[in-house]
């Protein structure tokens, strides 16, 4: 097996990593990756690159926005591929946001158990639907449009 350039085409960068040509364009676009230009202004990419689209494509399966990824990664450098240490302290910021996001689901499927169980169907009562309701108790509509009563 030979050992992979140091610069590499789009279409290797493609065919190594699994991105679509058009999605790394993108990444380019907004920032997630970089790549210089030929005199045919044809892009190359630095190897370390593929680290990166490894890392973008995780965070994305965990949920994570293409804003969180790019404000992570430009904490990252430019000149070396990511190393295993970068990579935990970013994982590390996004622990309390994915673990408040697991107790939202977990929250949400528990609460859908008991409207299934429930078979109320109410708009107006249901915890799912309905969720914390603050203003039920001043009536249908939309109160806080309704004039005041001493308009």
């Amino acid at each position: 097996m030979s050992k992979l350039p140091d610069v590499l085409t789009i279409g290797e960068v493609a065919e190594r990593s699994g991105v679509a040509p058009t999605a790394l364009r993108f990444y380019e676009q907004r920032g997630l990756i970089r790549a210089q230009r030929t005199g045919g202004n044809q892009r190359r990419y630095q190897r370390s690159v593929l680290r990166r689209l490894a890392f973008i494509r995780a965070a994305q399966r965990v949920g994570l926005s293409l804003e969180q990824v790019a404000e992570a990664l430009a904490a990252l450098p430019d000149d070396r591929a990511p190393t295993k240490a970068d990579w935990a302290r970013l994982s590390r910021r996004w622990r309390d946001e994915l673990d408040a996001r697991i107790d939202g689901l977990q929250r949400l499927r528990d609460r859908l158990t008991g409207c299934i169980g429930c078979g109320c169907l109410s708009l107006r009562t249901c915890a799912l639907h309905n969720a914390d309701d603050r203003f039920a108790e001043l009536g249908p509509g939309a109160p806080l449009l309704r004039p005041a009563a001493d308009d």
